[in-house]
């Protein structure tokens, strides 16, 4: 089937048609870099890393995924740490891109940053003046929202309701509360360039658009990002991208994934509940978190807990526990499509859910077989959905052998395990029962099969 996108702007799913045949460019609004990422910045990026996947199966993509290192937020954390602006943006580029492979995610196509794309930035909101779109008003450039019709549609706002609504003290060299800052002034201490409406910094909305249309052109195929930049970040973009363009298409497609909460509760700061993917990544595999991510359709909540991670690891144990043993050539693994229904799942606006669930059903089918080149051939299928899905990275062995750090190392396992066998063999199953016993309260699961004993850590 052909691949079915829900688009935000026009609320339903629909057959997903590229710009150009064969070719597609999709834009992900990426991290702004003061600190480290935290798990609902996850989301997208392992969300929109799967899409990425599954477009480079059928076109040519361009994916870029940009980095916001111009920001109050990244000023105000130079300040508070003494350090320098550019000290702390490289420090916190490298742990995001560390962070988020460790869960997976490829490298963009392209990584452009804010800070080397003021030339078009300035050039844009030149545009904007020009055509009547933005005004200058005490050293910041605005853009008019009245000046767009269209305005709030992305976000289904009505722009007269917003403006009743405005409770917050407007800023005096506004028209009106909507205008957004397409440039504003910066103080000696700040980051700063020379503009035509004097030195200054760009406001946050412009940075995107400029970057999209250096790198992708005037109108984008996807436009992919979480769903609290919906308004005012997508609704500001899709207004300024579209009146610099005299109306052509900003984006042809756009995605939002959902919330991401903490035990039904949303991550603040102020309540101490954020999760940094940083510190998990230390005591977590990467791909448990990157599956427990992918366990709620990426358009739906997803509540972020214990029992889910202890889900997605039950997943994994089920899926390696299936391929485990089973011997395959390099030929046998590059060779191997994953199955079509698997496929067929994702096609359906990335129904992540639904493809393990067929995942599963080719896992119990090879459970159950006792032909070896079925097996061999359900095997390859099953790691080669796991490449597309970006689990089953590890060896089977090495996944249920887990960590080290326990009471028991996996030599002294095995060595336990060959005493046991032992026991069985001389029929002293109280000792062998006894071994068994000690395994367990180290956290080693012990499972008997036809071509004898596995085991893994539980804990």
């Amino acid at each position: 089937m052909a691949i079915q996108l829900h688009d935000t702007l026009r609320g339903r799913k629909l057959p997903f048609e590229p710009l150009v045949e064969g070719e597609v460019t999709m834009y992900l609004c990426g991290p702004t870099v003061y600190n480290y990422a935290h798990i609902g910045n996850a989301r997208p990026a392992v969300v929109f890393d799967l899409l990425a996947r599954l477009l480079r199966r059928s076109y040519k993509l361009t994916f870029a995924r940009n980095i916001t290192d111009v920001d109050d937020k990244i000023n105000a954390a130079a300040i508070a740490t003494g350090k320098s602006i550019d000290e702390i943006t490289a420090r916190y580029i490298k742990a995001y891109n560390d962070d988020m492979g460790a869960l997976g995610v490829l490298p963009p196509d392209i990584e452009p940053r804010a800070t080397r794309h003021i030339d078009e930035m300035i050039a844009m909101i030149g545009t904007l003046v020009t055509k009547g779109f933005a005004y200058e008003a005490e050293g910041h450039v605005l853009f008019d929202v009245s000046s767009n019709s269209d305005y709030g549609a992305l976000s289904k706002r009505d722009l007269r309701e917003m403006i009743a609504g405005a409770r917050v003290e407007v800023a005096p060299y506004k028209r009106s509360p909507q205008d957004f800052v397409l440039w504003k002034p910066s103080t000696p201490e700040m980051p700063g360039w020379d503009s035509p409406w004097g030195r200054g910094r760009p406001g946050w909305h412009i940075e995107c658009s400029a970057m999209a249309k250096k790198h992708l052109g005037q109108t984008i195929d996807i436009h992919s990002g979480g769903l609290d930049l919906v308004f005012p970040h997508h609704e500001n973009e899709l207004a300024q991208s579209t009146c610099v363009h005299d109306g052509a298409p900003f984006a042809r497609y756009w995605l939002h994934n959902g919330f991401l909460s903490l035990d039904s509760t949303k991550m603040s700061k102020s309540l101490g509940n954020v999760l940094l993917v940083h510190d998990m990544v230390k005591k977590i595999p990467g791909e448990l978190i990157r599956l427990a991510l992918l366990s709620a359709h990426y358009r739906q909540p997803l509540d972020w807990s214990d029992s889910a991670l202890e889900g997605a690891r039950n997943m994994l144990d089920r899926l390696y526990g299936s391929i485990r043993g089973i011997e395959l050539s390099d030929a046998e693994r590059s060779s191997a499509d994953p199955p079509a229904d698997v496929i067929e799942a994702l096609e359906d606006d990335l129904n992540s859910p639904r493809a393990m669930a067929k995942l599963f059903d080719h896992a119990r089918t090879l459970n159950k077989s006792t032909d070896d080149e079925e097996r061999k051939k359900l095997a390859a299928e099953i790691l080669a959905a796991g490449d597309l899905l970006g689990i089953l990275q590890m060896d089977a062995e090495a996944w249920f052998s887990g960590s080290e750090d326990g009471e028991l190392s996996a030599e002294e396992i095995e060595v336990l395990l060959e005493q046991r066998v032992e026991a069985r063999v001389n029929r002293d199953f109280a000792a062998a029962d006894s071994i068994r016993d000690k395994l367990a309260t180290a956290g080693i699961s012990i499972e008997d099969s036809p071509t004898g004993a596995r085991w893994r850590r539980s804990g």
